[in-house]
């Protein structure tokens, strides 16, 4: 009698420890439990992305170092020499800016994906032509008595990026004479730093009217930037890329856009942007007041359309919901087949669900994003049916995991490529995925839903 009780408690002990962890409550906490865990090598993979991302970044950087960087124009300016007495009768040297009445700049260019590896980045050539004209009448009224300015010193200036990014001038003619350009752009710099440029004497005529008219050849890489420098600014640039972003402080006022590429036309006027007319600085080159031009630039981007850092970014922000609707669906399964299904079951089926953003980041590196997405969602659906199929022993149910993995994978693309409807379409399917779960457990009893596991084999 004595060494039967052992027995018996041991069968009670096990009884009741199987009733807990069958119970419905105990699988959910300990689904619960492994999503959290899950979201370790998620956020792995996160960091991986970004770091991925910023090698790209890097690359694209060294790609257009040595090619021109991202070209920026900024000018012509006329600089002229003024000289000015102080209080103790001793000479002040300093320089009156002009800015044009009116130019015209017109950029013809044509792009290419350059690659280092397996990183690229659009880089751009072409033609620009400046043309316009200067009047002293705006800046004569300005002109003190005990100011002197030398007219005949004057230099005409045009700022760039980099100094790598003019290749060569076509044509400079001022006023009917050619001019000769030297590297250099007196301190006229759209940030406040480098010195890249080209400048050029010029014989200003205060009278009248001043034309010019400077072509040069230029490369750059990712964007063109331009200032409205004239008080009235006409810029049209032209290229062969396809997926143009119109970016800074003015918009377009008319374009065009096509597979060929696009077509767009700026009109700006100085009453709509905060850069002087005329300016003095002083001897050392510091403006005297306060100038922004970094807020004035306008121009484009040649826009990678479909970024795959970027996608791979957005959709493991995703990876929660494709962490839960798997679970909740192995979990519906395991409760109507009366199958028991073992929380290392749940966690090898999480583990590959976020290895599927493994496999989307690797892949989207090589060979376009739709095609990688295909590929990796296509192997995780069929990897998850299978071993549904393993786990209920049944392909009508390992159907239902497969064809609920599909839909998951399609509605996460169509969220990815629909980037102003994104947040619409994630809530649409948040929505009616909730609807689902209440549907198929509205005649659940959730107080007494124990799954029955398989009795262990007899001894």
């Amino acid at each position: 009698m004595s060494d039967q009780l052992p027995h018996n408690t041991d069968d009670h002990k096990q009884k009741k420890t199987r009733g807990i962890t069958s119970s419905g409550g105990f699988k959910i906490a300990m689904l619960v439990v492994i999503i959290l865990l899950l979201l370790v090598p998620i956020t792995m993979i996160r960091s991986l992305v970004n770091e991925r991302s910023y090698r790209a970044e890097g690359a694209e950087r060294s790609i257009m170092e040595a090619w021109g960087s991202q070209f920026t124009l900024y000018g012509p300016v006329i600089r002229i020499p003024v000289v000015e007495p102080d209080s103790y009768n001793r000479t002040i040297n300093r320089a009156l800016w002009i800015t044009p009445r009116d130019v015209n700049i017109q950029a013809n260019f044509s792009a290419e994906r350059k690659r280092r590896g397996i990183f690229s980045v659009a880089l751009f050539s072409g033609d620009v032509s400046v043309t316009g004209s200067f009047t002293f009448e705006r800046a004569r009224d300005e002109i003190k008595q005990n100011q002197t300015i030398y007219p005949q010193q004057a230099e005409i200036i045009i700022g760039l990026t980099s100094q790598k990014g003019i290749r060569r001038i076509i044509k400079a003619d001022w006023n009917g004479s050619e001019l000769f350009f030297k590297p250099g752009n007196r301190n006229f710099s759209y940030d406040n730093s480098g010195d890249n440029g080209v400048n050029a004497v010029v014989l200003f005529n205060t009278e009248g009217t001043n034309t010019f008219d400077i072509q040069f050849t230029v490369q750059g890489g990712k964007s063109m930037r331009t200032l409205p420098i004239g008080e009235v600014t006409h810029t049209r640039i032209v290229s062969d890329w396809p997926s143009p972003s119109f970016q800074g402080g003015f918009l377009p006022a008319a374009y065009t856009l096509s597979e060929s590429g696009f077509d767009a036309e700026w009109e700006i006027s100085y009453l709509s942007r905060s850069i002087p007319l005329f300016w003095f600085t002083g001897e050392r080159g510091e403006y005297e007041g306060r100038m922004s031009l970094q807020r004035e630039l306008f121009g484009v981007d040649f826009f990678k359309p479909l970024d795959h850092y970027a996608l791979n970014e957005r959709a493991v922000k995703y990876a929660i919901l494709f962490l839960v609707i798997p679970f909740l669906t192995l979990f519906f399964l395991e409760i109507f087949s009366r199958k028991s299904i073992h929380p290392a079951q749940y966690l090898l089926s999480g583990l590959a669900n976020v290895i599927f953003y493994l496999l989307l980041l690797s892949i989207s590196e090589h060979i376009p994003f739709s095609a990688a997405y295909l590929i990796a969602a296509a192997a995780l659906t069929c990897m998850m049916s299978l071993y549904a199929r393993s786990l209920l022993e049944t392909w009508v149910r390992s159907a239902y995991m497969g064809l609920v993995m599909a839909l998951l994978y399609l509605i996460m693309y169509l969220t990815l490529n629909a980037e102003d409807w994104a947040l619409l379409i994630g809530s649409i399917a948040a929505f009616l995925i909730c609807g689902v779960v209440m549907f198929l457990t509205r005649k659940l009893d959730w107080n007494n839903l124990n799954i029955k596991s398989d009795p262990p084999p007899k001894a």
